[in-house]
């Protein structure tokens, strides 16, 4: 978490000194945007190139190959998510599963072309694989948070923990097809709004009704 508890979205990875008059994480960003546009198989060096307005031969400055631009992109995704998990507050999992999910939330506003990315690596290349695990990873962590809520009490006893993560994670991922980060609200809003919605649907009152 940075300051005033906002999530750090930058990429965990180490950066390479860049080209005089370039920097690596701008290219980055044009980069993200063919491969979305695109699709990672579909976008060619030449294409890249052209788009960034720099030589095949400048862009092997910044990086190494098209597969490690895959890595990079992914990483500004997966790494604040990762380290979401890592942050959890102690205490009981209700807790943990409330940091979670604004937390992503506000990745989701904040890095949204990343996560669009994300969303549509299929496992063909090494690196896509490497993504795909680690989401599964993740999936796997919200779901014994969820379990862990269950035997506490605070989830709702007729939905299966496996269910609400893929429904939760579900629910933050659909934000990349419609939230405007240029609109009215913003992501610390917006992740109000989402973690009440949530916690509606998922937590047991004191007297155990659904509420």
């Amino acid at each position: 978490m940075g300051k005033n508890g906002r999530v750090n979205t930058a990429p965990t990875s180490t950066r390479r000194p860049g080209r005089p008059g370039y920097d690596r994480e701008t290219l980055l960003d044009t980069i993200i945007e063919v491969f979305t546009t695109h699709g990672y198989d579909a976008a060619s060096l030449d294409m890249l190139a052209r788009r960034l307005g720099i030589s095949k031969a400048a862009l092997y400055h910044h990086f190494d190959s098209k597969e490690q631009m895959l890595d990079l992109a992914l990483e500004r995704a997966l790494g604040p998510l990762e380290q979401l998990f890592r942050d959890a507050p102690a205490g009981p999992a209700e807790n943990k599963i409330r940091h979670v999910i604004r937390g992503a939330v506000v990745i989701a506003s904040e890095q949204q072309r990343a996560l669009t990315l994300l969303l549509r690596v299929y496992g063909n290349t090494d690196a896509e694989r490497r993504a795909t695990r680690r989401r599964r990873v993740l999936t796997n962590e919200l779901h014994e948070l969820f379990a862990a809520s269950a035997a506490e009490g605070t989830l709702r006893n007729d939905l299966d923990p496996w269910l609400a993560a893929r429904f939760t994670f579900g629910l933050v991922n659909s934000l990349v097809e419609w939230y405007d980060p240029e609109g009215p609200i913003g992501p610390d809003e917006l992740a109000d709004a989402v973690l009440a919605y949530v916690r509606t649907g998922l937590r047991m009152s004191e007297t155990g009704d659904f509420r």
